[in-house]
């Protein structure tokens, strides 16, 4: 699958783990934040390691500095709900700050970044970059990425 269309589906994956973290009882709502922390961590992760720095140029540079600056935002949401206990009065409330914050940023990047990235790759080199990012994330997903959240809350990625 091209690296767009993944990162694409990923997008629309991660809005409905969210929701269903929003709808799921107390007694479950921990292990289902979980699940979709550390999809979010490694889709974030693998798009400042592997997408971000493949598709820098001049076009895209302000549209990818803006972007981890809005990982650094949905990571540090990440680790203060990781802190917090489900039947605190703030977790509600922050996860509802991080699925704004989650769909604006993949509205953002499927309006603006992915357009300009159609235009300076080839259909070879998104499926490619794809297949690269695809390997990536499923390491990462071999461990529990979103405790890398708690780590990376300092400054955002470099570009």
């Amino acid at each position: 699958m091209n690296a767009i269309d993944l990162l694409t589906k990923q997008h629309r994956t991660m809005e409905e783990a969210l929701r269903a973290v929003l709808d799921a009882p107390a007694k479950d709502r921990r292990p289902a934040f979980e699940g979709y922390a550390d999809v979010l961590i490694s889709h974030v992760l693998v798009e400042e390691r592997e997408f971000y720095p493949a598709v820098k140029a001049k076009r895209t540079e302000d549209i990818l500095l803006e972007s981890l600056e809005e990982h650094l935002s949905l990571k540090r949401l990440v680790a203060d709900l990781l802190a917090l206990r489900v039947d605190d009065e703030h977790f509600e409330p922050k996860l509802h700050v991080l699925k704004e914050q989650a769909e604006h940023h993949h509205k953002e990047e499927e309006e603006n970044l992915f357009p300009k990235v159609r235009q300076l790759l080839d259909e070879k080199e998104l499926r490619d970059l794809g297949e690269r990012m695809t390997a990536a994330q499923t390491q990462l997903l071999l461990g529990e990425p979103r405790a890398i959240a708690k780590n990376q809350t300092r400054a955002a990625a470099e570009l």
